[in-house]
């Protein structure tokens, strides 16, 4: 696996576990990096500090695109991906959009439900059409 794969897996794996439990993203990501068993790549640390200062644009973001569903009814792990991602896009210039969403949606087939793969791509890539201004 990919060193970027394995940093974005890890970043959802602290995303979801601190939306599980109720935990400040940030205050929990530092927790897993001191335990260091298992490490926490640099990307993995970017990312999930990204998402805890964007997060309510994230969230907005991902509620504006998913067809008529609440950022509470998503599967968790799904809106842990989805926040990752979408931190991704948006605002990590050094990675192709692209990339961010076939990612993206190898996790989804990887640790969530059947349907979440399709439903992934289409709420991102939904996301990046309307946020991304296409150069004329």
């Amino acid at each position: 696996m990919a060193a970027r794969t394995k940093a974005r897996k890890r970043a959802v794996d602290v995303l979801y576990e601190a939306d599980v439990r109720g935990r400040e993203r940030v205050e929990l990501l530092r927790e897993r990096v001191a335990d260091g068993n298992p490490p926490i790549p640099d990307h993995a640390i970017r990312l999930v500090e990204g998402v805890a200062e964007h997060g309510a644009r994230i969230d907005e973001l991902i509620e504006a695109h998913t067809s008529g569903w609440s950022l509470e009814r998503l599967p968790d792990v799904d809106r842990a991906i989805l926040r990752m991602a979408t931190y991704e896009l948006l605002w990590v210039d050094d990675v192709p959009d692209a990339v961010v969403i076939d990612e993206a949606v190898e996790l989804a087939r990887a640790i969530s439900t059947d349907e979440s793969p399709r439903y992934v791509n289409g709420v991102l890539g939904a996301i990046l059409a309307a946020e991304v201004p296409t150069s004329s």
